[in-house]
């Protein structure tokens, strides 16, 4: 179990700067996942970990170690990669095996180490089958028991679960975590899929054009998006332009055309002068729905348009002629002429930076 601190780190291909003056450390034994828009630099810097590409500035360290300078084989990481990269020709047990020849390991202590990473993800029993004969779920299993059976220092995992299905990738979710955790491993997973990275990781970056623009848990970059391009990228949101008055101890009021809200500042070393233009963010599932008004963060409208979804309905509701998306848990209303109110709690109203 180590950690992995990135200083600076800086990759060119050609006039394209990747990566950025990028600064990242991840714990020992964190699970950390690389988030953000096609392009945006994360496959880069999980390839630059791994040493598949030499950066022309920074450092890269493995705990106490700097191994920028190392080649790949070196490094002791465990890859694995959306496309699996399996060798067709050979049974499941020699494609976890390939890894421990090439590193000249005792026929014995091969067979036992294959043994237990089968068992690790619950493979053991087709040890003996052709990889052709496995279902997609099953290939990404021998993918991971193939990266773990080398005793990685940490594990790289680039978009690993984009070629299942909705139901194998719910699975195999829960199924890397535990594995991870069981393992003690140090892992930074690449994914544009922000389900996979709030339900796995312990804490996540979220990048854009080679540079990470947030690092928290996800509970932390989901409640408290620190930009406009963040709290876009994470889960939905609605976003108004606003201007902000009374901006104190990290709260604050802002104007909007639906309304005066009282709220959270994204940043909490920001404050806004009086009159300065801003964003809200207020996420769909946030806003309460009431027939009484409130005297704080309430808006008066009416439901146009409903999609019923059992659990929850997705309402576009439209308040002072501009729409706005609820969605109400457990709902109870419906598209209707009356006018009905949508509250907010302030700690739910976050005042960004415009």
């Amino acid at each position: 179990m180590i950690s992995i601190k990135i200083t600076n780190l800086t990759k060119r291909f050609g006039e394209t700067t990747a990566l950025d003056h990028v600064d990242l450390q991840v714990e020992a034994g964190e699970i950390f996942f690389l988030l953000g828009p096609s392009g945006c630099g994360k496959t880069t810097l999980l390839r630059t970990i791994a040493g598949f590409y030499m950066p022309e500035e920074g450092q890269v360290f493995f705990g106490d170690e700097d191994v920028t300078s190392l080649p790949p084989h070196k490094r002791n990481t465990g890859m694995m990669f959306q496309s699996y990269a399996l060798w067709p020709h050979m049974t499941v047990g020699k494609n976890v095996a390939f890894g421990l020849e090439e590193r000249k390991i005792g026929k014995d202590e091969i067979r036992q180490r294959v043994e237990e990473a089968l068992a690790s993800v619950k493979m053991e029993q087709y040890a003996d089958r052709k990889i052709h004969q496995l279902s997609g779920g099953q290939q990404q299993r021998v993918a991971l028991a193939r990266a773990l059976v080398i005793r990685p220092r940490c594990l790289l995992l680039d978009e690993p679960l984009s070629n299942l299905d909705a139901k194998l990738r719910l699975e195999m979710r829960g199924e890397i975590r535990r594995i991870c955790k069981e393992s003690g491993l140090t892992a930074i997973y690449v994914t544009h899929d922000q389900k996979e990275a709030l339900s796995i990781g312990d804490r996540l970056a979220l990048m854009e054009s080679g540079r990470i623009r947030q690092v928290g848990t996800p509970l932390e970059v989901y409640r408290k998006p620190n930009s406009k391009l963040v709290a876009d990228f994470i889960g939905e949101t609605n976003i108004l332009p606003a201007t902000v008055n009374n901006a104190v101890n990290g709260k604050a009021t802002a104007t909007t055309k639906i309304g005066t809200f009282f709220g959270t500042l994204s940043n909490p070393g920001w404050t806004p002068k009086n009159g300065e233009e801003a964003l809200v963010s207020i996420r769909p599932e946030c806003w309460k729905l009431f027939t009484d008004s409130f005297y704080l963060n309430c808006v008066k409208g009416r439901i146009f348009n409903s999609v019923y979804l059992g659990e929850l309905s997705q309402h576009h509701f439209i308040t002072n002629d501009i729409t706005i998306n609820i969605y109400e848990i457990n709902p109870h209303y419906s598209q209707s002429e009356m006018d009905i109110y949508a509250v907010v709690d302030p700690a739910d109203v976050i005042i960004l930076p415009k």
